[in-house]
This record gives C-alpha cells, structure tokens and sequence, in this order.
C-alpha cells in the first residue's frame, strides 16, 4: 500500500463486480521469463476476492498466448476463452502453463472494458508483481485473484468459503 494506492478491503468492494483501470506496474514471469509487462491493465474487483488484473493483448510477448478447447461461463462477464502461456526455457525446452490464462472475447454489459483482455491465474506461472511487490494468488485454485500488500480479506478460496 501506497500514498497513491491505499489499503482496500475486499469486503468494501461491489457485487456484481466493478471493473476500473489501472496503471500499475503489472508483470508476469514463466521460465524466467517476463512474458507480459504492461502499465495499462484493468482489475476487476468483487466483494471477498482480491483483484483480479487484465491486461491488454499487446502487452505480452509474441507467441506466448495458445488457445486451448474449451469455456466456462461467468454470471457476471459472460462466456470465458482459455489460452496456455509457453515460453521456451534456457535449457531450450518449451514451458506450458496449461490454461493458466483467460479472456472474455465479448463480455457481458458492464464489462467491456476488458473484452480481448488476458488474466492470468497467478498460481500457475512462477511469478506475478504489481509495482514490483509479489502477487500471492488467491487461495483455493479456482479464482484468479492476485493478493498484495494493498488488499485485506479474509478472502473466498480456501477450504469453508464456498457458501460466502
């Protein structure tokens, strides 16, 4: 938390979910490479889940983003696309983060700002930061939300918070 980012709750934030620009620092690593680095990104905020960021296409690098089968669907922003994030490692070897990123292609009203945007679940690639602090990912392995110093929960994701 910051004079320019102050401390939120995650209980202060709305349901049905707002979606509000951000010009944070946001970047992703996977195989000790940076494979999105962006200062224009969107986050999604819903009440008990940390934020979850979307970046704009153009902020990853050539090649990284794979599209995969299949979708699930969102009450909220609609019908969700899923991509893997492969980079090729050092050791000349290609790294797969299978389905570790999404995006609504045309969400639902309210949320267009983030149609073609890419967020990527944290717990699935080495490494995420905003303004360079360390995302620790949601917990639970179902949601994408990305936990630092500037959000307190408690948050939905671990074991007896499904019925939140």
């Amino acid at each position: 938390m910051t004079e320019d980012h102050p401390a939120e709750s995650v209980w202060d934030y709305p349901r049905p979910p707002r979606v509000e620009p951000s010009s944070e620092r946001v970047e992703i690593e996977l195989a000790g490479v940076v494979v999105a680095s962006t200062d224009r990104s969107w986050r999604v905020l819903e009440t008990s889940h940390p934020p979850t960021y979307y970046l704009p296409r153009e902020a990853f690098a050539a090649g990284v983003l794979r599209p995969v089968a299949g979708h699930t669907w969102c009450e909220w922003k609609g019908q969700a696309s899923y991509l893997d994030l492969v980079v090729r490692d050092p050791s000349g070897a290609d790294r797969v983060a299978a389905r570790a990123a999404w995006t609504y292609p045309t969400p639902t009203a309210g949320f267009e700002a983030i149609a073609g945007a890419v967020a990527v679940m944290p717990a699935l690639v080495d490494r995420c930061t905003v303004d360079g602090e360390v995302v620790v990912p949601q917990p639970g392995g179902f949601y994408g939300g990305w936990i630092t110093r500037r959000v307190t929960g408690p948050f939905k994701g671990g074991p007896g918070t499904t019925g939140w």
